[in-house]
């Protein structure tokens, strides 16, 4: 691909997503922003600005922050049983705050796809219930606590517990008065309501193995409308677990959060626990490619923090390269089930080695 653009426009050329979004910013402004594609296919709705997106498991790095942000006004210690703060910790087994943030607790990963609800169920969804059950049906711990590093969807479902019980907020209440407003970002952009005339539908590639795997996961007439072109689209849901992929936004707001996390600034976290987001985690002598929430990685030469959320219908990237003062935000409105470092690819076009 000669540029970006050419990059950008192929994959909605070439049906590899109704539409997309992507932008390159520094700590006070944006590069560059690219929207090409449809946020909703039948009606031929325009990818904007304003398109909202499931962001997935994006919504760990505010589950991290929030923590950290606990810890660091001396309510909780990252170091102490996770029981200290939440007796009705599910596993017996001593696990640290800590290892519930690098995910090295030990705890089951089960798959979480078929963990949605109806935007029409919301109101009523209990989601400790929920969870409630789930815990029951994974009692034992998949490795000794501290001994390796294991990614749980399950680890921050309990981490968002620990938030509410110990702030003695909802998870999204706290997020949205210690994260979101900070930030200086506008209502509506980012937060856990679907706003339906702004929220891009999600959608599936109909010929695909997913699709045919969405069937024996999911309730398809009830989460799927009917097929439109090489597309089927996703009735608007939300995750079960909020804490772990539950917060919905576009992609301007989620440069908001990023220059504000870039910024040489208090206004989040001091800068002994911002370093302490940021750090590579170390078990049992070995690096485990992620930090406290944040994955990390090297692009030619440059060191960065990033983490995707992906699932039914959408699939988000968000990249900060702390040295440089950049950061990279890359979204898809199709369904995407790995971490596909897309951002290595698009921000190629820009960075030298």
């Amino acid at each position: 691909m000669k540029s970006i653009q050419d990059f950008l426009k192929h994959q909605v050329e070439n049906n590899e997503t109704p539409g997309i979004y992507y932008a390159l910013f520094d700590t006070s402004a944006i590069i560059c922003k690219e929207k090409y594609g449809f946020a909703n296919v039948k009606s031929k709705t325009p990818v904007n600005d304003l398109t909202t997106y499931n962001l997935f498991s994006v919504t760990k790095t505010f589950t991290a922050l929030a923590v950290l942000q606990l810890a660091q006004t001396g309510i909780i210690q990252l170091d102490a049983p996770v029981s200290d703060y939440l007796p009705e910790m599910p596993y017996q087994a001593k696990i640290t705050v800590r290892q519930l943030l690098n995910h090295s607790a030990g705890i089951p990963n089960p798959l979480p796809l078929r963990w949605i609800h109806l935007s029409s169920e919301h109101d009523k969804f209990k989601r400790d219930n929920f969870f409630n059950e789930v815990f029951k049906s994974h009692q034992k711990l998949d490795t000794k606590p501290g001994t390796k590093f294991k990614y749980s969807n399950l680890g921050y479902v309990l981490l968002g517990q620990l938030i509410e019980k110990v702030s003695g907020q909802s998870y999204e209440d706290y997020v949205t008065e210690k994260i979101i407003t900070p930030c200086g970002i506008k209502p509506g952009t980012l937060g856990f309501e679907i706003d339906s005339s702004v929220h891009a539908t999600g959608y599936q590639k109909w010929w695909s193995f997913t699709n045919a795997l969405l069937g024996a996961l999911i309730d398809k007439n009830k989460f799927m409308g009917d097929k439109e072109g090489k597309w089927k689209p996703f009735n608007n849901f939300y995750t079960n677990g909020t804490p772990y992929g539950g917060m919905v936004g576009s992609g301007d707001a989620l440069i908001k959060y990023a220059q504000t996390l870039l910024r040489n600034e208090k206004l989040l976290l001091n800068y002994i626990y911002k370093e302490l987001l940021f750090t590579e985690s170390i078990i049992n002598n070995k690096p485990t490619g992620m930090s406290l929430s944040w994955y990390t990685g090297t692009l030619k030469g440059h060191k960065y923090l990033a983490h995707a959320g992906g699932g039914g219908g959408y699939y988000v990237e968000l990249r900060i390269y702390p040295a440089l003062g950049m950061g990279s935000v890359i979204m898809f409105n199709r369904s995407g089930m790995t971490d596909e470092r897309i951002l290595d690819k698009t921000d190629s076009f820009f960075l030298t080695d």
